[in-house]
């Protein structure tokens, strides 16, 4: 399978399951209360915090599984690996499901601040979420597989199918069965053990037969735990440096306010989602290459991937910084709620830029087997996030912690791409800054300024969203053609030379 292919399938698939999974929101808001969809982002800190007990599984396996395609496992070393990792996951799954499940009445009563739902309630929706949160870890593993696997088209089209059941089937659930948050978490349960069931037939189907039948080895888990033990220490800190604003504001925050919260971290979000068809695709890639020792391909590959990211991810940031209440009205139909969303949806939208930014180089370390930058680069700035958390939130709420949240992937760019090049690619530090980076910035800052400049005071509903959609494509082109690799693809495309941009 092609990158090009896979690029466009996961883009494809992963812009279905983003519909799917934010398309139906101001409806689950009008069915549920702002209350109710606080706790959802409640379940989405949970399935963010427990991924730490996931000790680099999944990444170790789709790293795996991509090192099987180079010729680096035999049919029974990578089967065994599989199995020695379901054993584990399964495990740590019920333990999971059993914690939350005994936390969560002290977690209603005692952190959230529920003023509109019953606590009982509260307790019963924690409870199902504990078991969802589960399934969810389960079924990570497998999507890592499949990736890893380079299987892109066919992961899409399964989990694009699965997305809508969720989406979809859950908005029947709320509007003819029961408006209520407990339907929502035991729908999306069902749906995860569908899901689980699904994706393990799919890993299954896709290796060879092994000689013997797979079994747990410690000596396949040995032979992965340096990698893993490197990953566990990124994913413990990363979430340290992504969830402690929402931990932090799920408590100090009432449940309703948190919900703005979470609502403007879902938006913004989709910057995240324009990222992962990119990592998808070209994380296997760089691993592949670098096992070959193919170092020219390899910058290449990088550098595609440092542009793909920057056009895509920068236009939609912009749009989001200058235009977010504006997005939010045409969105959800509710100036009000636009109105509490919108400063931190701006401050978010930075956030998010940044740290989209930081992808393909962080892909380049783990293709290397390179995890200790990763972390001592996280373990500083936790030194510096958590004391600015505590500090500032207490005081500005929720807008100063999304300032911090900004402040430090800004740090990411400015500084630790330096050191990384030092090791990695040590010529190409410059033309990643400029080539890759600044010039898609400048042509699409420019397009949405100006945009913004002359926008006019008052537009009807479908205008506005007329008007953001043109923006938002005219920065894509404009920062589409000042990315040099993009630029002559894309031209060599219009000529009829060429099939795509990747």
């Amino acid at each position: 399978m092609s990158l090009k292919k896979n690029v466009l399938a996961n883009y494809l698939g992963q812009g279905w399951t983003a519909l799917m999974g934010i398309a139906f929101v101001p409806l689950y808001i009008e069915y549920m209360g702002m209350e109710a969809y606080g706790l959802i982002g409640v379940f989405a800190i949970l399935q963010a915090w427990l991924t730490m007990l996931d000790m680099g599984m999944t990444p170790t396996l789709s790293r795996e599984m991509a090192r099987y395609t180079a010729g680096a496992h035999t049919a029974q070393s990578i089967r065994d690996l599989l199995r020695s990792l379901e054993v584990i996951c399964f495990a740590t799954a019920l333990l999971i499901g059993i914690v939350i499940w005994l936390s969560a009445s002290w977690l209603a009563a005692h952190w959230l601040q529920a003023q509109k739902l019953p606590v009982e309630e509260v307790a019963q929706a924690i409870s199902v979420m504990g078991f969802v949160v589960a399934f969810r870890f389960i079924e990570s593993l497998y999507r890592g597989a499949i990736l890893g696997l380079q299987r892109q088209v066919l992961f899409n089209v399964v989990n694009a199918s699965l997305a809508t059941l969720r989406g979809v089937g859950v908005l029947g659930v709320l509007a003819w069965i029961s408006p209520t948050i407990e339907a929502f978490f035991l729908w999306q349960g069902a749906i995860s053990i569908v899901v689980i069931v699904v994706l393990a037939g799919v890993v299954q189907r896709h290796l060879p037969p092994s000689e013997r039948a797979p079994s747990f080895s410690r000596d396949a888990i040995k032979g992965v735990w340096q990698f893993a033990r490197g990953m566990m220490a990124i994913t413990f800190l990363s979430l340290l440096l992504m969830q402690t604003d929402k931990v932090l504001l799920s408590s100090l925050l009432s449940l309703e306010a948190f919900g703005y919260y979470t609502l403007a971290a879902s938006v913004c979000g989709v910057l995240y989602l324009l990222v992962v068809p990119i990592a998808q695709s070209f994380s296997p890639r760089f691993t592949e290459l670098a096992t070959r020792g193919e170092a020219a391909a390899l910058t290449s590959a990088y550098h595609q991937a440092a542009q793909l990211v920057a056009v895509l991810v920068v236009p939609a940031a912009l749009v989001l910084m200058f235009f977010g209440e504006n997005l939010l009205v045409v969105w959800a139909g509710n100036a009000a709620l636009a109105h509490e969303a919108a400063p931190l949806v701006a401050l978010l939208a930075i956030g998010w830029m940044f740290n989209a930014l930081m992808n393909p180089p962080y892909m380049l370390q783990l293709a290397h087997g390179w995890t200790s930058f990763a972390v001592w680069m996280n373990v500083v700035a936790v030194m510096l996030l958590v004391p600015a958390i505590f500090f500032i939130t207490p005081r500005y709420g929720a807008v100063g912690a999304a300032s911090v949240w900004a402040a430090l992937n800004a740090g990411y760019v400015l500084i630790a791409i330096h050191f990384m090049h030092r090791r990695l690619l040590t010529e190409e530090k410059w033309r990643w800054y400029l080539h890759d980076i600044l010039f898609p910035f400048i042509s699409a800052a420019g397009i949405v300024a100006a945009s913004w400049m002359v926008h006019p005071l008052a537009l009807s509903r479908m205008s506005e969203a007329v008007w953001l959609f043109a923006t938002g494509t005219a920065a894509l082109g404009a920062s589409t053609m000042a990315a040099p690799l993009l630029r002559a693809r894309t031209l060599k495309w219009i000529k009829g030379q060429d099939s795509g941009l990747v």
